[in-house]
């Protein structure tokens, strides 16, 4: 029963956190209007590679990223304080000006769509995962507890959530015409104001998960019982 507990706890951190940055929803309305030239089997295909390669992107990130950074010297602890206040920053504009984002994401893959094969760049790479998914998934990676018990229940669940967002991923782009008509760009801007919240708190708890740490490595303060 712990196992499920502590699998579950660490899912649904991770598949907020990384459903919040990407937004698939939002990015629906823009992969609708940067594709509404080709054929719908066209558009079910690029859906799919999407995902693909999406996954591909954050599942390397969580189970590489932290290795890449400490190679350079980096603590775990500073990652934690780094990341959370990275994502928090991101979640901040994204609740502020989610406008001023989409649009920016929109005009970057606009002006690449026109290669031969836009799959990967400019549809998944900036576009879906971008920097920010980069980020975010390195610092939830950042989190993981210490080899051992609860370890592999991490791995395990946090590659879920990312196989998880990706099947969002692709489901919201392969019916991203019913999702246009559905929401609209001003329903969508409301869920991603609420995404951002979301976010938002996921930044600030891994923020403060780093001080603690460098709080107890410095002596102040009891580790939990």
């Amino acid at each position: 029963m712990s196992l499920w507990l502590d699998f579950s706890q660490f899912f649904l951190l991770a598949f907020s956190a990384l459903f919040s940055i990407i937004n698939p929803l939002s990015g629906a309305l823009i992969f609708g209007q940067l594709t509404a030239g080709r054929s719908h089997g066209e558009r079910v295909v690029l859906a799919k590679r999407i995902a693909v390669y999406s996954a591909a992107l954050i599942l390397g990130s969580l189970w590489f990223g932290v290795y890449v950074l400490n190679f350079f010297g980096i603590t775990v602890a500073a990652l934690r304080i780094g990341g959370g206040i990275v994502v928090a920053a991101a979640a901040w504009q994204m609740l502020y000006a989610p406008e001023a984002r989409e649009e920016r994401k929109e005009s970057q893959a606009g002006e690449a769509m026109d290669a031969q094969d836009p799959a990967f760049f400019p549809l998944t790479m900036p576009m879906t995962t971008g920097p920010g998914t980069i980020s975010v998934a390195i610092a939830l990676s950042s989190n993981r507890p210490g080899l051992g018990g609860q370890f592999p229940v991490f791995l395990a669940a946090t590659s879920a959530a990312a196989l998880a967002v990706a099947l969002t991923i692709w489901i919201s782009y392969r019916f991203a015409d019913r999702i246009t008509d559905l929401l609209g760009r001003a329903r969508a801007q409301i869920v991603s104001r609420l995404a951002a919240f979301m976010l938002l708190c996921v930044g600030v708890q891994i923020t403060l998960n780093g001080v603690m740490e460098t709080l107890r490595s410095a002596g102040i303060g009891s580790a939990p019982s």
